[in-house]
C-alpha cells in the first residue's frame, strides 16, 4: 500500500529535504519528496523565487506542496550573495567567500518557505544572524562549515542542534503552527 503524506517537498536538493523532513516529524507533518527541477527565476526577492517554485511545483504535483529557498546575506558585501547563494556556491564555493572577506564578517541567513495547495499560496520566512567563520570548519552541505550563528562559537556544521536553531527551522516552525491553524 503506497504511503500516504500530508504535503510533499518540492526539490532536487535531498540533503533540505532530509533536513525539513526531520523538523516537521516533531510537529507530526508527515512529509513526502517530490524530486524535480524547478526553474529558478532570477530576481532578488527569495520571496518571489520561492513563490514562483511553489507554483511551479503544485502545478506539475497536484498535490499541497512546499519548497523552501534561502541564501546567505553578508553585510559587508552588500546582502551578496543573497538569492544567488546557490550559483556562489556552485562556482566559488566557501573558499571563494572566505577568499572574499577581509574583516567585518556579520552576516544573516533567511530561509523562505512558499506553500501551495489548491485554494492558496503562502510564505514563511525566518533569519538567522551570525558570522562568517575564518576557515572552513566542519563537515556539512552548503554554507553550514562557514556559517556561525549568535551565541554560538561553531559552525552549523558543527552544532549537533542545527536543526533546533537554524533559519530553515524557524521557518519551518512558522509553516507547521499555521498548518495546524489553518
Amino acid at each position: 500500500m503506497p504511503q500516504s503524506f500530508d504535503l510533499f517537498f518540492a526539490s532536487s536538493n535531498n540533503h533540505k529535504f532530509k533536513e525539513a523532513k526531520k523538523i516537521l516529524e516533531e510537529f507530526s507533518i508527515n512529509l513526502g519528496f517530490f524530486r524535480c527541477n524547478l526553474e529558478e527565476i532570477q530576481s532578488d526577492s527569495l520571496k518571489e523565487i520561492a513563490k514562483y517554485k511553489a507554483t511551479q511545483a503544485f502545478e506539475k504535483l497536484r498535490k499541497p506542496v512546499i519548497v523552501e529557498d534561502d541564501g546567505l546575506f553578508i553585510d559587508s558585501l552588500n546582502g551578496f550573495p543573497g538569492p544567488y547563494s546557490s550559483y556562489v556556491f556552485k562556482t566559488i564555493g566557501n573558499k571563494g567567500i572566505l577568499n572574499l572577506l577581509k574583516q567585518k564578517r556579520k552576516a544573516s541567513f533567511v530561509s523562505i518557505i512558499s506553500y501551495h495547495d489548491k485554494n492558496s499560496q503562502k510564505s514563511f520566512d525566518s533569519k538567522s544572524i551570525g558570522t562568517i567563520s575564518k576557515k572552513i570548519i566542519g563537515k556539512g552541505w552548503g554554507y553550514d562549515p562557514i556559517f556561525i550563528p549568535s551565541n554560538y562559537k561553531k559552525t552549523f556544521a558543527q552544532l549537533k542542534n542545527k536543526n533546533e536553531v537554524s533559519h530553515r527551522f524557524k521557518a519551518l516552525k512558522k509553516f507547521a503552527s499555521w498548518y495546524f491553524d489553518s
